[in-house]
């Protein structure tokens, strides 16, 4: 998209998930998956792709089927950039292992990833000497915490001064100190935002660690895989956050297969959807994003808004001046459109709709924005 100057200006609505674990949970194995099905590598606009991040597409089969009737030369999906991090070691926060450096990687995701080992393997040596899934949580939870805890206490000298000079006010103080207080009693701050009645709001500029929500991914084997007991088990240890079960050697062997060989795969291991594709799914989930989609004879793509966002508001994460220039929208469900087979048999229809500054999107609305430059 292009203003009349020439110049381009995108507001992408990205999704960073930050990869941790303790070493030999198979972290490495996950993301060498990942990084494999990296398929927009070449085609994701302005993408900086560095050493240890991955961006791979979000499964949406609505853009093969939305550009079959557009005739649309390419497909752009929606994306989820995954840090990886160093194995955490108990001592992390104090430098131990690679310590900070880690934990500056990834104080810009908006999730963080724990990747569990749940697997039994004498060849792979447990860090602890056991498997214990519980034990290895708690660890990176303390780690995570204490590093919160070290980053509140360096910042609190310097936002008494600026409150006792006029330059801060006092409510943002007591916001930071009582996030300190939750810390202290070794709970995380996403966890206790309601009942603490914590205020996001003042803590963002510090980029806690534990103030992002977080997804748990359990690195198992078949036997967890074909055990809906144990499965039940580990999701209510980690309750209500999202849990998702892979098995990241299989994961390795699915994208180096062509699909209906990873189909078949996937078949015979009693799955519906690879665990990569979970990760990415369950990613949206967790932070409360959804996808509308655009399409014409260039491209089918999906654009990333948060749930609840406006038709303005969705409009400006395509370009800074659709929001500015709204006038209104017009608007189909993808299913509509697909059941039409064409947008001029959906406007016969009635299906195709127009909106308005109020309208909240709905994920699948394929949308047109009209506006003044």
């Amino acid at each position: 998209m292009q203003d009349r100057a020439g110049t381009v200006s995108f507001h992408i609505v990205a999704l960073t998930i930050g990869i941790v674990g303790l070493p030999n949970v198979g972290k490495s194995t996950l993301f060498n998956a990942l990084t494999r099905n990296n398929v927009l590598a070449a085609n994701y606009p302005f993408a900086t792709i560095e050493p240890n991040v991955g961006v791979v597409s979000l499964p949406d089969p609505r853009l093969a089927k939305l550009a079959e009737v557009f005739g649309s030369a390419r497909l752009l999906p929606a994306t989820v950039s995954f840090v990886d991090i160093a194995g955490i070691v108990k001592g992390a926060s104090e430098g131990e292992g690679l310590g900070n450096k880690f934990l500056a990687n990834i104080r810009e995701a908006e999730a963080i990833a724990q990747v569990i080992r749940v697997f039994d393997d004498p060849d792979v040596v447990h860090v602890d000497g056991k498997v214990d899934p519980r034990s290895d949580m708690e660890t990176i939870n303390t780690e995570l915490i204490l590093a919160d805890l070290q980053t509140i206490e360096k910042a609190i000298p310097r936002i008494e001064k600026a409150v006792k000079l006029k330059q801060r006010e006092p409510a943002e103080l007591a916001a930071i100190q009582k996030a300190q207080s939750v810390l202290e009693r070794g709970d995380t701050i996403f966890s206790s935002v309601a009942s603490d009645k914590l205020e996001p709001e003042y803590l963002s500029e510090l980029s806690l660690l534990t103030a992002k929500p977080f997804i748990y991914v359990f690195n198992v084997d078949d036997a967890v895989l074909g055990s809906p007991e144990r499965q039940q088990e580990l999701r209510n240890l980690v309750a209500p956050a999202d849990a998702i079960f892979l098995d990241a050697k299989l994961e390795s062997d699915l994208v180096e297969l062509d699909p209906e060989e990873a189909r078949e795969m996937l078949e015979m291991s009693g799955q519906e959807e690879s665990g990569l594709d979970q990760l990415a799914r369950v990613g949206f989930h967790t932070l409360g994003l959804q996808t509308y989609l655009t399409a014409g004879p260039k491209e089918t793509r999906a654009w990333t808004i948060h749930r609840g966002d406006t038709a303005p508001q969705a409009a400006g994460v395509i370009h800074t001046d659709f929001q500015r220039g709204f006038i209104k929208a017009e608007v189909v469900s993808f299913d509509d459109l697909i059941a039409a087979g064409t947008m001029a048999e959906a406007k016969s229809r009635g299906k195709v709709r127009i909106e308005g500054k109020e309208y909240v999107m709905v994920d699948g609305d394929v949308v047109e924005f009209r506006f003044n430059v």
